[in-house]
């Protein structure tokens, strides 16, 4: 991905709302960035472990991203399970709407080398801070990839035919 920063004054940052229609539209506008960079995302994505992905990616190489969104600063320094999902990722972010100010993350040292900042509305996205890349061991890779496809199947299929996935 391109890093694309985005400029953040204290004159232009909105009050940030904890709706959880704001993650919905961050969803959104980081699925528009991943899809720019030939990155295909879903949405809630079971995880070995039992822990839930807001966002999966699987780029052409068969990279995999992992975006977690985060609409309220409490969220986001509460998180203590950002790092299982490191184990099935190559690259991982956190993803907050705009107006969401991050420069005290920093200053705190609460952002790890590892995890990127992805800056979003509902119609759009800019990476703010790269994710480091970890690749995965090959091993990992196939079963995430797998497990990413299958899902994706399925919920394919339940769009064409509701009752034929019911149960699976």
């Amino acid at each position: 991905m391109a890093s694309v920063l985005v400029p953040l004054s204290e004159s232009t940052l909105p009050v940030v709302d904890t709706d959880p229609l704001v993650a919905a539209d961050v969803a959104r506008g980081v699925t528009r960035l991943l899809l720019r960079h030939d990155c295909t995302a879903m949405a809630e994505v079971p995880l070995d472990g039992g822990r839930r992905a807001d966002l999966m990616a699987l780029d052409a190489r068969g990279r995999i991203v992992i975006v977690e969104i985060k609409v309220s600063r409490a969220d986001l320094l509460g998180d203590g399970k950002w790092t299982d999902y490191l184990g099935h990722c190559d690259r991982y972010f956190w993803a907050v709407p705009a107006g969401f100010d991050t420069t005290p993350l920093e200053g705190e040292g609460f952002l790890p080398e590892r995890c990127g900042v992805i800056v979003a509305d509902r119609y759009d996205a800019a990476v703010l801070r790269e994710a480091a890349t970890v690749p995965l061991a090959a091993a990992t890779r196939k079963r995430c990839t797998l497990a990413f496809g299958r899902r994706a199947a399925r919920r394919l299929i339940g769009v064409t035919d509701p009752d034929a996935v019911q149960g699976w």
